[in-house]
């Protein structure tokens, strides 16, 4: 392997530069992946304008530890390994792999309960300095973190999808979908097209995507949606209420980032439904408390990350099940990442992809 490598690093809000810095060398227990493609996530670009979850306040307090190599949502061959890696992990040089985006600590109270993506050191790849990310030819992986063989059957998009297509999957887990059920998914960027297509294989009895873009809502029907609303132009929780007899959903999948979702779909909702809460925000979300309680009963539950939800991503894709090919736009090289993240950014594509040079 070269000296040195081509890589995005980031420094601050809309400060990502790329530099030339050392290739990594594993450590006993850990391994180098010689990255196949990156893609860029909804936190990255919630990190690069600089939302207040990853940057604190005043740029204090945040998740962020800059400089860091960007980058979550990849996958490639492992390249070095280093003493004990290949016997801890069953894999060789060559082998295709991803890793997990959390690296547990595996002491803390959640990793003992079992929850280690709530871990409370919550390393991520891209956004700790003990753990660079993807944007660049080579990533470490540290002895703690999680790997998962990737079939070679899989086109490199594909490879770089499993990472939110996990998420997809856990989120649609915490909607606990039974056969018959109405389900709404708010928001048809790529994670609520995955979060779509996935509660589709749980048989849903109506399955309705709402968004503000016509391509993106035809793309919902032809992936799956029974039904598709543009909240813009049309009144999606009269629709809903009259698709379910009054009643409103029995599951909404808050999958757009905006506060306005978040209203909306707890307006859609049925008294004792279950609302799943995916997406990131870069503002506050004002809502009257008191539909959750005394109106309607709900069921709250939040969605981070991905556990348990890997093997099954490589499966869907493996079998056909899922399509992320249609959701991928032609890869950026990394020189270009400007041009890259600024797509990412107006929400042209669903997914931009990042090639490593």
């Amino acid at each position: 392997m070269a000296r040195t490598m081509l890589a995005v690093v980031t420094h601050g809000p809309r400060d990502y530069r790329l530099e030339q810095v050392p290739v990594p060398d594993p450590a006993a227990g850990e391994l180098v992946i010689e990255v196949g493609t990156v893609g860029i996530c909804a936190s990255d670009v919630a990190c690069w304008l600089g939302g207040e979850h990853f940057w604190g306040v005043d740029g204090s307090g945040g998740v962020v530890e800059p400089p860091v190599i960007a980058g979550h949502e990849f996958s490639g061959r492992v390249a070095a390994l280093g003493a004990g890696a290949a016997r801890k992990w069953g894999v060789r040089e060559g082998d295709r792999v991803v890793a997990e985006q959390i690296v547990p600590c595996n002491n803390c109270r959640f990793c003992a309960l079992g929850h280690y993506w709530m871990c409370q050191r919550h390393w991520i790849f891209g956004f700790s300095q003990q753990t660079p990310g993807g944007m660049a030819r080579y990533a470490r992986v540290p002895e703690q973190a999680l790997l998962h063989t990737v079939p070679e059957s899989l086109t490199e998009g594909e490879a770089a999808s499993i990472e939110p297509l996990a998420c997809a999957w856990h989120a649609v887990e915490r909607g606990d979908i039974h056969e018959g059920d109405s389900v709404v998914v708010g928001g048809a960027g790529f994670l609520g097209l995955c979060i779509l297509q996935l509660a589709k294989l749980r048989r849903p009895g109506q399955l309705i995507a709402l968004d503000t873009k016509p391509a993106r809502l035809e793309l919902a029907r032809r992936l799956g949606a029974d039904v598709t609303i543009n909240v813009v132009t049309e009144e999606a929780v009269a629709i809903v209420e009259e698709l379910t007899g009054g009643y409103g959903c029995d599951i909404y999948f808050e999958a757009t980032g905006h506060p306005a979702g978040v209203v909306q779909g707890m307006q859609m909702i049925r008294k004792l439904g279950t609302f799943v809460e995916v997406s990131l925000f870069s503002e506050p979300t004002m809502l009257d408390w008191t539909v959750i309680g005394d109106t309607k009963e709900l069921t709250i539950h939040g969605s981070h990350l991905g556990p348990g939800g890997y093997a099954p991503a490589v499966a869907v894709l493996a079998h056909g099940d899922v399509d992320v090919r249609s959701l991928l736009a032609p890869a950026h090289v990394l020189s270009d990442f400007d041009t890259a993240m600024r797509e990412a950014v107006r929400g042209d594509v669903l997914k931009t992809l990042i090639l490593p040079e």
